[in-house]
């Protein structure tokens, strides 16, 4: 069993009653007048949001965007709802949800607080940090061991930012590969132009874990970052926020959470760690 369901109350939360036309505004109002919600989605950031072999999008976010626009749909008093998925990456997330294209990002993204200068998030869904994803083969261990090699990062990411700054206090001498998003970064790694691909790592597990021999990588080094993953809504938009995150706690509380952790973490032998059960406790708000 997951250690989240042990932080887990074994209720499930209602939802207020749905708003009147009058009380709408933002994204609830688009929303109802359109009769559809437009989730944001990766392609290959697994195992929070990617396309399966069918090229449907699934993974742990979009599990918990599916609750959420379940409970859109309640607060709306909407008989249906259609469901639209559209795919961003890091350079186009930010700029959609702003300019309305998606109405929330159901990825990998990381709150910070350059970033809510543009946009809001919900609760942390996720903690993680950056690490080195390397060949088996490889002598690399950490980031240390990078003088001379060449590094790939994903272009509009906080590792990138991370990294970049860590370069410019250390006497390592590294080549920067940019690329546009994780899996041309694991393909730049695995053809050789990258010594290592660095980023949140447990998306470099589910790199390996998708790769074609999952034996010839390994995951290496110390956190070089703290990164609260969260779904990424409009900014000040607190009526959808509030929708989004009252399902979020709803799942908290609940034996949700811990089954949609197992379906998705659990076969990548990945276990929550304190900071994620942590994450998930003290946003266990009450109705």
């Amino acid at each position: 069993m997951s250690r989240l369901l042990f932080f887990a109350a074994a209720f499930a939360v209602g939802l207020a009653g749905p708003a009147t036309a009058d009380e709408l505004y933002g994204t609830l109002k688009k929303i109802k007048d359109s009769g559809q919600i437009v989730l944001g989605h990766r392609e290959s950031s697994y195992p929070f949001s990617f396309l399966d072999a069918s090229g449907r999008p699934v993974g742990y976010s979009i599990d918990l965007c599916v609750e959420i626009v379940a409970a859109v749909k309640q607060e709306l008093g909407l008989d249906q709802l259609e469901t639209v998925f559209k795919t961003v990456d890091p350079q186009t997330r930010i700029p959609q949800l702003v300019d309305g294209t998606i109405d929330i990002e159901c990825g990998s993204t990381t709150n910070t607080l350059t970033r809510q200068e543009q946009v809001d998030f919900t609760h942390i869904t996720y903690v993680t940090g950056a690490k080195l994803l390397a060949k088996a083969e490889s002598d690399i261990a950490d980031f240390g061991d990078l003088d001379g090699k060449t590094i790939a990062l994903a272009k509009g990411t906080t590792t990138e930012v991370g990294v970049m700054a860590v370069l410019g206090r250390t006497p390592i001498e590294a080549a920067v590969l940019e690329v546009a998003d994780h899996a041309e970064g694991f393909q730049a790694l695995k053809d050789g132009q990258a010594d290592v691909y660095v980023s949140d790592h447990i998306l470099l597990y589910g790199l390996a874990q998708k790769a074609e021999t999952p034996q010839d990588y390994k995951v290496v080094g110390n956190f070089l970052s703290y990164e609260p993953y969260a779904l990424m809504v409009r900014r000040d938009d607190s009526a959808f926020r509030l929708v989004a995150n009252r399902t979020l706690s709803g799942i908290f509380r609940s034996d949700g959470i811990g089954q949609i952790y197992a379906r998705w973490f659990e076969p990548m032998g990945a276990p929550p760690g304190d900071l994620m059960t942590a994450a998930v406790r003290l946003q266990s708000l009450p109705e």
